[in-house]
């Protein structure tokens, strides 16, 4: 993880040519300070925009056929190993069939659990073009915030970025979990 204020230098020093690849590596932080760049007028909002959009979705991309390839590259053997028996992987199918949608938004409006959903989102063959189009709908608006949270507060931006990691994110992780496991018993008791 890059230090902040090194954030703040090359993005306010290079501009548009580090946001994205910034945003891609270090996230939801990248897009706050470049919000608040952009209220201090050292980046152009339009820009940024569209291009913390870009890198939200290059990134999900990326961890998506992360998930496809990887399960891909992995014997039986260390499927098994790992859990990811044949009966799981058509679970885990099946699962993403039926509520890949609301997975999928439910990961981008819980930071904690993105990496989770989208890698399984890829192991599961959810199909890319469905998996593109309901992560950048969903994705839109998380990145309008927190480019609004930046051009608000980000003067503040060292505060937002602990509120965003830490205790934040395992408070995210638990909520995620909790929310999963009621959907899952109610979808278990209904198919009975």
């Amino acid at each position: 993880m890059i230090d902040h204020a090194t954030l703040v230098s090359m993005m306010s020093s290079y501009g548009m040519w580090v946001l994205t690849p910034l945003a891609v590596v270090e996230g939801p932080i990248v897009t706050v300070i470049a919000g608040y760049l952009a209220n201090r007028q050292i980046l152009s909002l339009w820009q940024v925009i569209p291009c913390v959009i870009i890198a939200d979705m290059l990134g999900d991309t990326l961890f998506y056929f992360l998930g496809r390839l990887a399960l891909d590259s992995l014997s039986p053997k260390w499927r098994n190993r790992l859990g990811l028996t044949a009966e799981r992987l058509e679970a885990l199918i099946q699962g993403f069939k039926r509520n890949g949608t609301r997975i999928l938004v439910a990961a981008k409006l819980t930071h904690a659990a993105g990496f989770a959903a989208l890698t399984a989102a890829g192991a599961a063959r959810m199909p890319f073009g469905g998996f593109l189009l309901v992560n950048t709908l969903a994705g839109i608006p998380k990145c309008l915030f927190f480019v609004a949270l930046g051009y608000l507060f980000g003067s503040a931006y060292e505060t937002i970025a602990t509120w965003m990691s830490g205790e934040a994110a395992v408070l995210m992780a638990v909520l995620t979990l909790g929310v999963a496991t009621f959907f899952f018993i109610r979808h278990r008791r209904a198919s009975r």
